[in-house]
């Protein structure tokens, strides 16, 4: 059985949301998974003055964070990362920067990944994003399995070849419709982890 650990960041839940997504169709393509926040970064002060990302803090608090161990039991990774100018946030970074022990006893080669991201407008740094987060898996020795155009159902969520991206409006909803473009990499992303490990 593949072993999948979903990933994400999420400050007011948009990324929480799509890791939702993906774990429902992971698992219904019959693998174990984990879903993880990765641990928050910004100080108390700053959250209380967004009273949206207070409330996600306090709806997901059962939420178990990510650790070194989630990446070493898993075969295969999706990652969902809101977009920082066209980069990872910082949370995101200071997690993938604790790997280091793990890339260098080799425990990062051949992990499958596969990212989507998301930003508060269509051309608001999501490919950019999701470009440099496999920059860091290209060290890692993992292999990419970006969903491409692999169905139609990925052009209705606005056609990103590298991993579903959305836009989020100043109330905080996704403008576009990406749950099957979201399930559909997330399935796509388990069956060739399956590949992966079976020829091992």
């Amino acid at each position: 059985m593949v072993k999948l650990a979903i990933f994400y960041y999420s400050s007011t839940g948009t990324n929480y949301k799509l890791s939702q997504w993906a774990e429902d169709a992971a698992k219904e393509a019959g693998a174990e998974v984990r879903v993880r926040k990765i641990k928050e970064l910004a100080p108390p002060e700053a959250i209380a003055q967004n009273p949206s990302w207070k409330a996600h803090m306090e709806a997901t608090k059962d939420v178990p964070e990510a650790t070194l161990d989630d990446l070493e039991w898993a075969d295969g990774y999706i990652f969902s990362i809101p977009t920082r100018f066209g980069n990872v946030p910082a949370q995101i970074k200071q997690f993938l920067d604790t790997a280091g022990g793990l890339w260098a006893q080799g425990k990062t080669v051949n992990k499958v990944v596969s990212a989507m991201a998301s930003a508060q407008n269509p051309h608001g740094g999501q490919e950019a994003t999701i470009l440099n987060f496999y920059t860091t898996m290209f060290h890692w020795g993992a292999i990419i399995a970006a969903p491409g155009y692999t169905d139609p159902i990925l052009f209705a969520a606005g056609g990103n070849p590298y991993g579903v991206s959305v836009s989020v409006n100043e109330k905080n909803e996704m403008i576009e419709d990406v749950e099957g473009a979201v399930k559909h990499q997330a399935q796509r992303t388990v069956e060739i982890t399956k590949k992966i490990i079976g020829s091992n």
